[in-house]
Order: C-alpha cells, then structure tokens, then sequence
C-alpha cells in the first residue's frame, strides 16, 4: 500500500513547480547584473580618464600659451596633452631617424656620458626601452611555466632574454633565460629568476591572458586555443575524369 502511495508523491513532486523567487532576491539578482555590467565600464572610464589626467598634467605645462586651449577657453580640454605628446614624440622619431637627428642624439650621448651618475642611469634605461620596444624581439611577449619557488609548484613567468655574457659564465651548465616571475595582483613587481631552458615549459597563453590571469588571481582563466580549420577535401580527379572518358569511349 505504502509503495504505490511514494511513487504517487514523488511523481508530484517531480511535476510540481519550482518556487518563485521572493522579491527580495529578485532586487538582488537585479543589483549584482547591474552591478557587473556596470562595474568594468566605471572602472574603465575611472581609469583612462586617470591616465589623460596624468598626461595632461606632465605635458601641458610644457606646451606654450598661446597653443595651450585652456589659455583662452572657459574649461579645460582633456586630452590635448595626450595629442600633443603623441605629435611630439612622432616628430621627435622622424627627427631622429635622419642623419642630423642621429648627429644631435650622438653628441647628447656624448654629453651624459661624462656625468657619472646620470650616464649609468641614462644607460640602463635606454637598453631597457630597446629591448623592450623593438620589433623584432620576444621579451615579455612568451609566457612559461616554471616549477618555483618549490617543487610541485608552479608559477606563471615571462620569459625575457637568453642569459649571455658575464652572467652566461657564471652559471653553471648551459643555455640559461631569464624569467620574470610577477607577483599578484600587482603584476609590475616580482622576482627575477636565472634558470635552465629546458626547465621552462613555454605555453600557448597571450600575454595580455597572462596579465588577466595574474591581476584577477586566477579567476580570469585563459581561453582554450581556438582548433585549427581543417584543410579543404581534396578533388577526386578520378571522378572529374571518368565523363569525359565515357564521352570519348561513345
């Protein structure tokens, strides 16, 4: 008797309607879908709008009153500091792409170079800028994976140059990088590492993934590598040629 009543209920159960949400948690599903679709845009906003401010406040100083806007306009102009620093250092590299531009930038080298402090300084960041900046280099644009700072552990790093020279020398074995081991979620500071090539396992990851992952502490995952498309079929030239056979044999 007990048996066919329990399937009854269970099959009432099954057919009856899931609960309609009390309106308490409808407001808060509705605040925390605005919240993320509005917060990332506000955060945005926040932060370019920094970054213009930055650049306005370095270089519009620089600019000359009578090119300034903001000399004679009732409110400030955001931005033109930002467009005049972009004029400027593209007429500054179109400058110094020419043989003058080269001959003045040689001699302010020559210049620093006497200063003792300064030359050190002046030195160690252009190479800094060269090698980052160049075209044709791989520094910080090859993520990896290293097993650090104890086995079983694995961190994320950029890997950055070859170890060469004086610090090739001074270690022990071969073909040495260099990593950059970020830390999180401030990505602009870390540790750097010399270790052995083949301990550096070089993944398939962006590094713009590499950053979100780092910043976000691994709740930005990043996405899994698009499949390569498949090859278009190859033509059967048997079956393109028996018509014209058959054709020929009538």
């Amino acid at each position: 008797m007990t048996e066919p009543l329990d399937k009854t209920l269970a099959a009432l159960g099954e057919q009856a309607p899931a609960p309609k949400p009390s309106g308490g948690a409808r407001i808060r599903t509705y605040f925390l879908t605005g919240l993320v679709v509005a917060g990332p845009v506000a955060i945005t906003i926040w932060i370019t709008l920094w970054l213009i401010g930055l650049i306005d406040g370095w270089v519009k100083p620089l600019i000359p009153p009578a090119w300034n806007p903001d000399s004679y306009l009732p409110v400030a102009v955001p931005g033109f500091g930002v467009l005049a620093a972009f004029i400027g250092l593209t007429v500054l590299g179109f400058l110094a792409a020419n043989l003058v531009g080269r001959t003045v930038v040689h001699s302010g080298e020559q210049v620093l170079d006497r200063m003792p402090i300064v030359r050190s300084l002046y030195k160690g960041v252009k190479q800094i800028f060269e090698t980052v900046f160049k075209q044709d280099g791989t520094s910080f644009r090859r993520v990896g994976l290293i097993e650090w700072p104890g086995p079983g552990l694995w961190s994320l790093c950029f890997i950055t140059e070859p170890a060469r020279g004086a610090l090739a020398a001074g270690l022990p074995g071969e073909d040495h990088v260099c990593v950059f081991v970020p830390c999180t979620p401030n990505p602009t500071t870390g540790y750097l590492v010399m270790m052995e090539a083949s301990k550096v396992t070089e993944i398939d990851v962006t590094t713009d993934d590499a950053f979100k992952l780092i910043m976000s502490m691994g709740i930005i995952q990043p996405q899994q590598p698009a499949p390569p498309l498949a090859p278009p079929p190859a033509p059967n030239l048997a079956a393109d040629a028996k018509p014209e056979i058959v054709a020929a044999q009538g």
